[in-house]
């Protein structure tokens, strides 16, 4: 049903029940806010979205209150302008922070309010709030001396992600977000995906930076620097340069990671098609014992390329450890052969090779640094940059990005297929496994338009699809008939109802889990402020890339296959498990 509104004199129809914030956003007009979190209950914890409607005592909140019919609203009064910035003019009064040297500088919402606001003294000189550095994880860093309260972190952190590690404390002036009991983020459950720290308005949560390390090593003449870049990357990095969401700039990315003296630029898609290949060969391995050996073997198998997932699923799920791929993520697929079969095929001493990721993800810090991620006799990957750090480096070294001529990958290790880019996206690594195994399993390709299976596509949080195996090759005659069915999730809370639904007998055989909301492409680690939106416009550059290449499946990758005929044998192989698989802990 439709509701007729009257917002600054102009008609709007829209839902029964929406809010006047959501009812401005139709008609094209943008109220302020900093605490608003896209398809979340409002809190009204800012009230810089405050407007007046007619017959009304006060203003009100226009995240919180719903629109009725005939509401005559006003967003734009001076008395609507005075009050918002006198909210935002109390916000600054606390806020600790210096701008010009905040990380966060020309990329803060409170900043970018005052501006717009015409603030342009402190208007409420004061006590400021007391500033406590966290920097207990490997991942992120608080400052809560420039928290302004939205509660954005505490959105995402509950009611996203499901994981709790941040909540209100206090009252009035005293009042703080963070762990329970002033805990460090080490001492409590936090998977460390940097959601919170890609919403925040300010810069109180920021990821850990590894800028100076990289620069150290480039600058080091008795080291080789290598950079593995994620597929995520190459769909993000350009906003940051002032290209439009999903602008794909994987050339130019290619010259400037040169031209910033790196040694050799790789690419982690070479390593996502290696995840494919073992992980496509572990599901048919336990597929055989569960259906030809007749053995209780872990099903449904789990993705475990994400690492905010796997240490999601040691907190809240031990019990599923064994159904989770041994399979390293690409980042350290990557940095174990860099060190062992890179190292060797170009003359270089591994304890002299450090190994850059740049990825969308603040997890991938914290992955690098678990004790069990060194068989390759070293830390295998060595330091991670944000695609924000990467974008930061970029800047300092004073490369006109928007300029750079299009560069490519060095060889071997530089080159995917485009199963391999669609890692970035919820869904890909299970369309990628499939185009993979069916063929496998068939000598058919995966029978679906265009090599997408559109089941698993898009941003609805659970996805689930079936797929009939029929012609099997007769070594897999086993899987003639097999009915299988995947699911998909993005987003830890999406994480949790799939992983009820399994408990509960619902039939699955393969799983994806993503950490962050949209896969890889909305990662804690990207371009900031990520909406649905962008996260459509990022999916589709990816699926571009994708579908633009000739090689689109990861066994018909020719570097991948010259990696195991020279190197690993075959998937699986005692090499493979020595330099590809882990292990994951309980930590309930």
């Amino acid at each position: 049903m439709m509701t007729t509104v009257y917002i600054n004199k102009q008609i709007v129809n829209v839902e029964e029940g929406s809010s006047i914030f959501d009812a401005a956003a139709k008609a094209g007009i943008k109220i302020p806010t900093l605490c608003h979190v896209e398809n979340q209950l409002p809190k009204g914890a800012c009230r810089v979205c405050m407007v007046d409607v007619e017959g009304a005592r006060n203003m009100v909140a226009s995240c919180t209150t719903p629109v009725a019919e005939g509401m005559k609203i006003t967003t734009n009064s001076k008395s609507v302008r005075e009050a918002r910035k006198f909210v935002v003019e109390l916000l600054i009064s606390e806020h600790c922070g210096e701008c010009k040297t905040c990380v966060r500088n020309e990329d803060c919402e409170l900043q970018q309010l005052a501006t717009e606001m015409g603030i342009m003294e402190i208007a409420f000189p004061g006590e400021t709030l007391k500033t406590f550095i966290d920097d207990s994880t490997p991942a992120l860093v608080r400052d809560s001396g420039k928290c302004i309260k939205c509660r954005r972190c505490m959105t995402v952190c509950n009611e996203i992600q499901g994981v709790g590690s941040l909540f209100a404390q206090g009252r009035g002036f005293e009042s703080k977000i963070g762990p329970a009991f002033d805990q460090h983020l080490d001492g409590v459950v936090c998977v460390q995906c940097g959601q919170c720290a890609a919403i925040c308005p300010v810069g109180a949560i920021t990821e850990k930076e590894h800028i100076d390390f990289v620069w150290e090593a480039i600058e080091d003449p008795t080291k080789f620097v290598v950079v593995q870049t994620a597929p995520a990357i190459r769909a993000a990095l350009g906003e940051c340069f002032g290209y439009e969401p999903g602008t794909l700039v994987t050339g130019k990315m290619a010259s400037a990671l040169r031209l910033l003296g790196f040694d050799r630029v790789f690419d982690t898609n070479f390593a996502a098609d290696l995840t494919i290949m073992e992980e496509g060969t572990e599901l048919l391995t336990r597929l055989k014992l569960a259906l030809v050996d007749k053995q209780q073997v872990a099903l449904p198998q789990f993705t475990s390329c994400s690492p905010g997932w796997i240490k999601y699923a040691e907190y809240f799920y031990p019990e599923i450890l064994d159904n989770i791929s041994s399979c390293k993520s690409p980042q350290q697929m990557f940095g174990a052969v860099a060190k062992t079969y890179y190292a060797k095929k170009a003359g270089v001493d591994p304890k002299d090779i450090v190994v850059v990721s740049v990825m969308p993800c603040t997890a991938k810090k914290f992955e690098c640094q678990r004790p069990e991620m060194n068989d390759s006799g070293f830390q295998d990957v060595d330091y991670v940059l944000t695609t924000r750090e990467l974008a930061r480096m970029i800047k300092q070294s004073g490369i006109d990005f928007r300029s750079l001529e299009d560069g490519t990958m060095d060889s071997p290790m530089g080159n995917g297929s485009g199963a391999a880019d669609i890692f970035a996206n919820t869904g890909g690594v299970m369309e990628a496994a499939l185009r993979t195994a069916y063929q496998i399993v068939t000598g058919r390709e995966l029978p679906v338009k265009n090599l997408h299976l559109l089941p698993v596509e898009g941003l609805e949080g659970v996805k689930k699809a079936s797929l009939k195996i029929e012609g099997c090759l007769p070594a897999w005659s086993f899987l003639e008939g097999v009915e299988l069915k995947v699911g998909v999730a993005h987003g830890l809370g999406n994480a949790k109802k799939i992983i009820e639904a399994m408990r509960v007998g619902e039939e699955f055989h393969f799983i994806e889990v993503m950490t962050c909301p949209g896969g890889c492409i909305g990662g804690g680690g990207q371009p900031r402020f990520t909406t649905n939106e962008i996260r459509k416009k990022r999916i589709q550059a990816i699926y571009s890339e994708d579908e633009g290449k000739q090689v689109r499946k990861s066994h018909e990758n020719p570097e991948v296959l010259q990696i195991y005929e020279e190197f690993l044998k075959q998937p699986l192989s005692h090499l493979s498990h020595d330099l590809l698989h882990t292990k994951y802990f309980d930590r309930n």
